[in-house]
């Protein structure tokens, strides 16, 4: 049932995140939020400015007897990804998000929640906004679109920010510290090709793939959910190596960060072959079902008669296609060798998309060891040069290498077990959290991440834990009131 999250606590941080799911804000759609978070500051008296970038930066002085302690910069990013269930008539570029409490989960009505990084905004603003937290000097960044390449972060410029302390509100799992991230960079593949004629004598068919979970390409890469490209590509090759199936389009996934739920083929048959291939395919799909059930429990693989279509991709291309795509890697690569049960390095096939004389294959890697994402990006780039590619890598960022030995990782351990009685864990994500970026443009910081507990971001199945989310400001106002002396 749908109920007012402005009833939650700590009333302060769910009243400005309902603020937030009334304002679009996909990722390269961020003007209103911007204007908003900007005007959010200016209305407090506060110096607010917007940078070259697209990021705003809000100053707030320390309060009286606090100006001796170190500065401190809350870091969050403005936008969020856009997902959506496949029956689910929502436009992120104009419509609010729909919030529904589901005991002691807040999620969306069949959308992404945008808890990720929604919440760490609105945490920020409730620190901007009072009038009784005890903290030193504060600075406040809200990056701009970090979901779809991190470009606040890369465009940040040196000496903009005068705190020394970064405290990034963009992790995941309350109750831990995270003090390392994972560096990437971006794929994309290019075949270029020209449409021939549809054979005489075909059938034309549909093929669709949904019901699949998706999910964060980096904090649920290892749970070897089902990738429908991978699978779309499984069930094309099969179709071409033994029935003559042609392709004449693909859409497979929508971004780089998610991994894909959803695939759509639209391909030719030859007409004597479609009743052998169709019985095959039935036994094929339940192989394919039965391998993910235990992840992918509503899985479905559907295929149904469909308009012949006009012209197909040439067969020499297509050949060449299917097997650069069952030899790419998908998925974890490598687990790390430093930190028990984290992801070393991965890679996501994300999107395989066709139109206009071009199949676009893009990818997303990502890997905590700059050697070990480079070594990939050749393993990759091999396969497609080999399948006649061009493949580009772009957008890379690097990883944020863990420092255990940071003063206010000690305070903010001592902090946690004091307030609740238990030792935080120290972690590091296998995400591209922007500390490594910036990092790279502030070297001397200490930084750590933390946040509210969310589970599947990046989904339509996003949610964030009500009890965890108060844990979190309790534990975020207590930091601030011990940040050490300069």
């Amino acid at each position: 049932m749908k109920n007012n999250i402005l009833q939650l606590s700590p009333p302060q941080v769910w009243c400005n995140f309902h603020l937030l799911t009334q304002i679009p804000r996909p990722s390269g759609h961020e003007e209103r939020i911007r204007e908003f978070i900007a005007g959010f500051g200016k209305n407090l008296g506060l110096e607010s400015i917007v940078d070259e970038a697209g990021n705003v930066i809000i100053r707030k002085p320390a309060v009286p007897g606090m100006e001796n302690r170190k500065g401190v910069i809350l870091q969050s990013h403005l936008d969020m990804v856009p997902q959506k269930n496949l029956d689910k008539l929502h436009d992120f570029a104009t419509d609010p998000i729909e919030t529904i409490l589901d005991g002691d989960w807040v999620r969306a009505d069949g959308t992404t929640l945008g808890a990720d990084n929604g919440l760490g905004v609105a945490a920020t603003m409730a620190v901007l906004e009072s009038g009784s937290l005890l903290h030193g000097p504060l600075e406040a960044l809200f990056t701009s679109n970090e979901e779809s390449g991190m470009t606040g972060a890369f465009g940040l410029k040196p000496g903009r920010l005068k705190g020394e302390i970064l405290l990034n509100l963009d992790s995941e799992d309350e109750g831990e510290l995270f003090i390392g991230c994972a560096g990437g960079s971006n794929g994309t593949m290019s075949f270029r090709y020209r449409e021939q004629p549809v054979p005489a004598d075909c059938k034309g068919f549909m093929i669709k793939i949904i019901g699949l979970k998706g999910g964060h390409s980096g904090l649920d890469i290892h749970l070897g959910r089902g990738n429908a490209n991978k699978i779309m590509n499984r069930i094309l090759y099969h179709g071409h190596a033994h029935y003559g199936l042609l392709l004449a389009s693909i859409n497979g996934g929508s971004l780089s960060n998610a991994i894909p739920r959803e695939s759509f083929a639209q391909v030719a048959l030859p007409a004597s072959r479609v009743q052998e291939f169709l019985n095959s395919l039935s036994i094929f799909i339940r192989t394919i079902i039965d391998e993910l059930s235990a992840v992918e429990p509503t899985l479905n693989i559907e295929i149904v008669p469909a308009t012949l279509p006009g012209s197909v991709i040439e067969e020499c291309v297509f050949i060449r296609l299917l097997n650069a795509l069952y030899a790419c890697p998908n998925g974890v690569m490598r687990m790390s060798n430093d930190m028990a049960g984290l992801v070393e390095t991965s890679n996501n096939l994300a999107i395989v998309k066709s139109g206009n004389g071009l199949v676009t294959v893009q990818m997303l890697l990502r890997s905590s060891v700059d050697s070990a994402k480079a070594d990939l990006e050749i393993m990759i780039k091999s396969i497609f040069d080999l399948a006649g590619a061009n493949p580009v890598f772009e957008g890379g960022y690097p990883g944020w290498k863990p420092d255990h030995t940071s003063q206010i990782l000690k305070i903010m351990q001592g902090v946690y077990h004091t307030k609740f009685h238990k030792t935080p864990e120290i972690r590091a994500v296998h995400a591209g959290l922007e500390c490594g970026i910036l990092g790279s443009a502030y070297p001397d910081w200490e930084m750590i991440s933390f946040g509210p507990t969310i589970r599947f971001p990046h989904s339509p199945d996003e949610k964030v834990s009500v009890s965890s989310v108060l844990k979190f400001w309790d534990f975020l106002i207590e930091t601030l009131r011990n940040i050490p002396v300069k």
